[in-house]
């Protein structure tokens, strides 16, 4: 069978998507330049804030969002990966409309967590204000019996000032996150999920004395699982 092509929509924001194009290239087993994947971009950074969207406070992105997965499709896109968390609110929405299937972030993570040996019964989640409201972890979690801790509201600004600060270009934010991230610990969270794409970028593996998930590592792994295996619907 030959390998499917990756079309990622990004833009969401920049940095994530060339770091998620990275992790793609890092996850692929090649030994020359054609043995790596056909990947198409969209950097689209005009689609609207998700966040503000959720919270009632800005434009609708779907439109954004259905304009650049059109452009993917019909471009040669075999199936598409968002790197954006709070973007999959309109995941149904995008799939109703489609003809080609999406890799569901979310539900990968919740996948991880879920293998994860010993087995986690709590996880943290940090993540931006948009995808905490729209339930979308703490869903996926409970669906395989874990249970979900996110910050307090100050904590929770703590994080969405980091988050737009990494946009901003700006990654001397770690001790900000890594204050709420063992706060949450500290309440009984036995791991943590990196649940916004800007996060990885200051927050790595060890940083933590716990189980640490990262969607944009996990998200790039399964890409290239779907690019060369079977793939789903």
């Amino acid at each position: 069978m030959s390998e499917r092509v990756i079309g990622i929509l990004g833009g969401m924001g920049p940095e994530a998507t060339v770091e998620l194009f990275r992790r793609i290239l890092a996850c692929t087993p090649a030994r020359r330049d054609q043995d790596h994947l056909r990947i198409l971009i969209d950097n689209n950074p005009k689609i609207p804030d998700r966040t503000a969207a959720i919270l009632g406070k800005g434009p609708d992105p779907l439109p954004t969002l259905l304009d650049s997965a059109r452009t993917l499709q019909q471009a040669g896109a075999d199936f598409l990966v968002i790197p954006c968390n709070t973007a999959h609110h309109w995941l149904p929405a995008l799939r109703r409309t489609l003809s080609v299937p999406i890799l569901d972030m979310v539900a990968e993570t919740a996948e991880e967590v879920a293998r994860h040996r010993p087995p986690l019964g709590t996880i943290g989640l940090l993540a931006t204000s948009g995808t905490i409201k729209a339930d979308l972890y703490q869903q996926a979690l409970s669906e395989k019996g874990i249970a979900s801790l996110v910050p307090t509201p100050k904590e929770q600004d703590l994080v969405m000032d980091a988050i737009y600060r990494v946009k901003a270009g700006n990654h001397t934010v770690k001790e900000q996150v890594l204050h709420v991230a063992q706060n949450l610990l500290d309440r009984g969270a036995e791991g943590l999920i990196l649940g916004c794409t800007e996060l990885p970028l200051v927050v790595q593996e060890g940083d933590l004395a716990c189980p640490l998930f990262d969607p944009l590592s996990i998200l790039a792994c399964r890409a290239v699982e779907w690019a060369k295996g079977p793939g789903r619907s």
